[in-house]
């Protein structure tokens, strides 16, 4: 038996909080098939974030500069800021086989799956509001006004899951992640991905 791979584009999206960093950190760390592609970003950085590993932090110029090159797969303005996935990279590793994970919002992966619908889409939950609001407070990092905002924004990114082909509920980050490896490895074996040739 031989086997033959075509890499996976993997779209995480969910609201603000609702714990898509954790998961697909946990997904990283387990399954080495996959690369992270990391976005660009016009907002400054958190405390402990790196330029070039978490987020490409950049100008609103650059950004616009960028945005008339072509050079991202999608964009969008979020929460007052810019976000943007760089195009060639992305290419580039579904090319060598590589898996990629975008971490996105909702308005960037409705982009991505237009352009490139054989990508898998997974929307990630928040148990409730409620408990939404509780992370974004706990975090520490936003200001009260930003929260609120966020929350806002939760609303209506929500009433956007039934466009994703799974939707995971983060109550439980265990329960969560076993949900969406399950998914992941699932995809794997779709014959669109996965070209096993039998030997006579």
């Amino acid at each position: 038996m031989r086997e033959a791979r075509k890499g996976m584009l993997l779209v995480i999206s969910g609201p603000s909080g609702a714990g898509k960093g954790t998961l697909y950190s946990r997904l990283l760390q387990a399954d080495g098939s996959f690369t992270f592609s990391v976005s660009y970003t016009t907002r400054g950085p958190r405390p402990g974030e790196i330029d070039g590993k978490d987020y490409c932090f950049v100008s609103e110029e650059t950004f616009a500069e960028m945005v008339e090159r072509d050079g991202f797969l999608e964009y969008a303005a979020v929460h007052g800021h810019h976000y943007g996935t760089p195009h060639q990279p992305v290419l580039d590793a579904l090319e060598q086989g590589r898996s990629v994970m975008l971490d996105i919002d909702p308005q960037g992966a409705l982009q991505v799956m237009e352009k490139m619908p054989e990508c898998v889409s997974v929307f990630i939950l928040p148990p409730s509001f409620t408990e939404l609001r509780r992370r974004l407070e706990g975090r520490g990092t936003e200001q009260p006004e930003e929260i609120e905002r966020r929350l806002r924004n939760a609303r209506g990114e929500v009433a956007m899951m039934g466009r994703y082909q799974y939707l995971v509920i983060n109550d439980d980050v265990n329960a969560a992640y076993e949900t969406l490896q399950g998914i992941v490895d699932a995809e794997k074996q779709r014959s669109c991905r996965y070209f096993p040739i039998v030997d006579e």
